[in-house]
């Protein structure tokens, strides 16, 4: 009760909110930190392999899909009743305790792989820094993992103020690179990639199965989930009530914007400076697309450039969905004290989760088991849902979000959810 009241009194007068301020640009940033990592580095691969028609497709959805997803989550959390409560109390407050045990439970395990998965891959990006461009003899992996998960940590352990910083900080000099790198390419463009749309026009549902299978790599590839929890909290205890959705919107539509146009801009810079045989080899192959640009090219430049945006993305994208990964694991401790009717200090419960996620995280950085992939891509269907389906079910269902209803946009939600859900499957299946 105490939190709600501190948190009503530090609210920002209504003609201070309507002003765009800087803990916005932080913000905006930090969402664009969260989703644009590693994955946009495989993006032009498996987004342009499928030729031109598919592509623009891609870009044309890219921004009503990821905007209209997370603004979806975003109003999710902030219907709760508790001002200071995060995705795993919202969702038990609107269906019940037993499903929000479970989804609490999904939600942590669709969102901790991913941070293992990184802890691996900046352990391996260094390393091969170290080994390759550097050409000196890489420390023992323990020792490496250990430093860099600590140094990360480090950063998590001054609290989410910092780490939003940290990470709209390392936004600037990832952007810059991306766009200059972007402009580089330029002199090597050709139509090569142009000649995609006269077999396209024979392939017929050969579009349609691209496209479709393309879908949750555009998803994946802008999602920043594992943050609009802290986002939607920290905007309503800023803004109050009132002003927190139409804050929250703003914020997240000029991110998805900035998003939309950088990747994008990447994206085709790299695909019309290849052919579709070089995107076909470049997927084969199972590289990034700085990698194989690096050795197509047989460019230096680019091959000491790969690993410093790899390492700065990595880094970006690790702090966003560490704070998604405390949540759902401070959830599920919270929710299981509770049945006991226990009851643990923040400050105690945070604690806890670091030591947990430090020892897990540098264990399986050393290890470095090839399992990852599967368990990241078995995450997929379960972010979709969060994502796509369980703010659109909410809007129906629980009378905070019927305002909501009635739009055309939450149809659209829907169908990309299900088409994502749906591809995904296949591709597990398949």
């Amino acid at each position: 009760m105490d939190s709600t009241q501190n948190t009503t009194d530090n609210v920002m007068s209504p003609a201070a909110a309507n002003k765009w301020q800087k803990s916005d640009t932080m913000w905006m940033l930090g969402l664009y930190g969260t989703a644009v990592g590693a994955g946009v580095l495989f993006l032009p691969i498996n987004a342009g392999v499928g030729g031109i028609i598919p592509l623009i497709i891609m870009m044309l959805l890219a921004f009503p899909m990821t905007f209209y997803a997370h603004r979806g989550l975003t109003r999710f959390v902030l219907s709760g009743k508790n001002p200071n409560g995060d995705i795993t109390e919202v969702v038990e407050e609107h269906f019940g305790v037993g499903a929000g045990k479970i989804i609490t439970l999904l939600y942590f395990f669709a969102i901790y792989p991913i941070l293992l998965v990184y802890s691996v891959a900046i352990t391996n990006t260094v390393e091969s820094f170290i080994t390759h461009q550097l050409h000196l003899t890489a420390p023992p992996r323990a020792l490496l993992s250990l430093i860099l998960i600590v140094g990360l940590m480090a950063i998590v352990k001054f609290g989410e103020h910092l780490i939003v910083k940290v990470m709209s900080i390392l936004v600037y000099p990832f952007v810059g690179v991306l766009m200059l790198l972007s402009l580089y390419l330029i002199p090597n463009w050709q139509g090569a990639f142009f000649d995609t749309i006269h077999v396209s026009n024979n392939a017929g549902p050969g579009i349609w199965m691209t496209l479709w299978l393309a879908i949750p790599v555009m998803v994946f590839s802008f999602n920043h989930s594992p943050i609009i929890s802290a986002f939607a909290v920290a905007k309503r205890q800023e803004y109050g009530d009132q002003v927190a959705d139409k804050k929250t919107s703003k914020i997240l539509a000029y991110a998805h914007i900035m998003m939309v146009l950088t990747v994008m801009f990447f994206v085709f810079s790299c695909v019309l400076s290849l052919s579709p045989a070089d995107l076909a080899e470049a997927k084969a192959q199972n590289i990034s697309i700085l990698s194989y640009l690096a050795n197509h090219f047989n460019t230096p430049v680019i091959a000491y450039l790969a690993p410093v945006i790899a390492f700065v993305a990595i880094t970006k994208s690790f702090l966003g969905h560490y704070l998604g990964a405390r949540e759902g694991f401070n959830g599920i401790v919270v929710k299981s004290l509770r049945q006991r009717g226990k009851h643990i200090a923040p400050d105690k419960l945070n604690t806890l989760t670091a030591i947990f996620m430090l020892v897990t995280t540098w264990l399986v950085a050393t290890l470095n088991p090839s399992i990852l992939g599967i368990i990241e891509t078995l995450g997929g269907p379960v972010i979709a849902c969060i994502l796509f389906l369980m703010p659109m079910y909410a809007i129906h269902k629980v009378p905070a979000m019927r305002q909501y209803s009635g739009k055309i946009s939450n149809i659209f939600v829907t169908f990309i959810g299900i088409i994502a859900i749906s591809a995904i499957v296949y591709s597990l299946l398949g």
